[in-house]
């Protein structure tokens, strides 16, 4: 199998998503701060993306909390580890680099588990947006902080209007 991507738009600027058969290896933003690890992502189709991008529209419509794609993420075993524990950061919820440390056995890894989530090949489908600092402020994100604070909103329930009518 040969790697290729495509180019859709979004809400926050455009996306490079790059795949392998049907999985996909990155999803990039326009701009990505840390420049991706996937250097060759192969020719340019607007074919074999569908259901990203059907599930990403989802997403971006409020309709899709989860995402059901393969996924091959190229990283070391402790990068790999510190993703599948960004998967399962539920929607609408954060969860702070410490907390994660934590969960991975060592909770004086914090520093490590930031430098693995700043390299997520594969954002937002696999939520790095989601993990903020110890006192739950915004922190350093591959696509901006911008676009950090609007995928954070995005996942937040709409406001309650408490009973009052305008």
């Amino acid at each position: 199998m040969r790697v290729h991507h495509t180019v859709v738009d979004s809400p926050v600027g455009q996306l490079t998503l790059a795949g392998e058969g049907d999985a996909l290896l990155g999803l990039y933003f326009e701009g990505h701060l840390r420049t991706p690890r996937l250097t060759d992502l192969g020719p340019r189709t607007s074919t074999g993306f569908e259901e990203a991008r059907r599930q990403l529209g989802e997403y971006f419509d409020g309709g899709r909390r989860t995402f059901d794609l393969p996924l091959a993420p190229r990283g070391s075993a402790f990068e790999l580890s510190v993703w599948a524990l960004l998967a399962k950061i539920p929607y609408g919820e954060t969860r702070t680099y410490g907390q994660l440390a934590a969960e991975l056995g060592d909770p004086r890894a914090a520093q490590a588990v930031g430098n693995a989530n700043g390299w997520n090949p594969i954002s937002i489908i696999v939520p790095c947006h989601r993990v903020v600092g110890s006192r739950g402020g915004l922190t350093g994100y591959a696509g901006g902080l911008e676009r950090k604070r609007y995928l954070l909103e995005l996942e937040q329930p709409p406001a309650e209007l408490d009973g009052r009518l305008f």
